[in-house]
């Protein structure tokens, strides 16, 4: 499995992520970003915006955003 998180340390809602992969036992890397969203070039290029967090399943060729969107992907499909 391909999984990228794109996260910022300290972001609540890119911790829900990291917890529910966790709990899944789902492989993932993740790439942490800058704190501003003037200098998340490498986010906004495969996501085409500059939140966090972002998700990328290289698998199933989805790139996704908002963390409940997230959270529903996981549990539906990497679960």
């Amino acid at each position: 499995m391909s999984i990228t998180l794109y996260a910022l340390d300290g972001c609540p809602y890119c911790e829900k992520i990291h917890d529910a992969l966790a709990a899944h036992d789902v492989t993932y890397d993740t790439v942490w970003v800058e704190a501003l969203h003037s200098e998340r070039n490498e986010v906004k290029r495969v996501s085409g915006q500059r939140g966090v967090p972002v998700l990328v399943d290289d698998d199933h060729g989805v790139t996704m955003a908002e963390s409940d969107n997230i959270l529903q992907y996981v549990e539906r499909t990497l679960a």
